[in-house]
């Protein structure tokens, strides 16, 4: 439920500071259940994206925070924040995983006062290189014509190989979620990924405690690209690396990930 843009939905106990968990691209928020369940005594934010889950359509949440509906990953911080903001929530840890880090990083440089400490999980600060940014406008293209049929090959791709070969559960529900994934979220969030700017230097501004979290077997946001963004964060940053793991930690190991956003969380609460 939620009185802002965006749908929001709150787990555990009702008062404390906050922990607002953002998303992967094309899931929604039920993408952290699992590192809900074991955070039942921390209270707990979950965001669906413009397009995705319980959120209205890209164009509606851009008219609600007074932007044009080119797509943005500025609209989708504007948006999280305003919809917080109508919670009652004027200062939360925020982490955000792959799309929801972008989104996270765009928060560092719009809404730095929301922020009291920020998980970047798998995902990095810097712009697409071309040939990525020409493949997200690809699959846009392709999801307004075949629809979710569009992202069904990424569970091959975002999931670790230890995932892929031992653990079959979270491979079939990583492929149910990506068969749900809607047409205009798909379209919209992978053209506002395509266009974002890299913004390291809004985490060098931002002198709160930090997390930067990936999967060992992640080949989309590298080691490399980790390290620069926890050497970036004013307020210092804890760098954790799961084994066995691939870009969607949240679902491969949420006991990692979840403690180590306890741990993010514990610093400022």
């Amino acid at each position: 439920m939620s009185t802002g843009p965006l749908a929001l939905h709150r787990h555990g106990p009702q008062t404390g500071l906050p922990l607002v968990l953002l998303h992967g691209f094309p899931l929604d928020s039920r993408m952290w259940d699992e590192v809900v369940a074991r955070l039942d005594d921390v209270p707990v934010v979950t965001v669906d994206a413009p397009g995705f889950g319980g959120s209205p359509a890209p164009d509606d949440v851009a008219a609600a925070v007074s932007r044009s509906p080119e797509p943005s990953l500025e609209t989708s911080a504007d948006a999280v924040a305003l919809t917080l903001r109508g919670a009652g929530i004027e200062r939360a840890v925020v982490a955000g995983l792959s799309m929801g880090g972008y989104v996270v990083l765009a928060l560092a440089e719009r809404h730095r006062g929301l922020l009291a400490a920020v998980g970047l999980l798998d995902t990095k600060a810097e712009p697409d290189p071309e040939e990525a940014r020409e493949n997200r406008l690809r699959v846009a293209e392709a999801a307004e014509r075949t629809g979710a049929e569009a992202v069904a090959g990424m569970a091959d791709t975002v999931l670790g190989e230890t995932t892929l070969g031992e653990r079959p559960e979270v491979v079939t529900r990583m492929r149910e979620w990506l068969g749900q994934a809607p047409a205009v979220g798909i379209a919209w969030a992978q053209r506002a990924m395509a266009a974002r700017p890299g913004r390291l230097t809004a985490l060098e501004d931002l002198e709160v405690p930090g997390l930067v979290l990936r999967g060992a077997e992640d080949a989309t946001s590298t080691q490399d690209a980790a390290q620069t963004m926890a050497r970036a964060l004013g307020g210092g940053a804890e760098l954790v690396v799961v084994p066995r793991a691939g870009h969607m930690t949240a679902i491969e190991d949420p006991d990692a990930v979840a403690g180590a956003l306890r741990r993010l969380h514990a610093t400022v609460a």
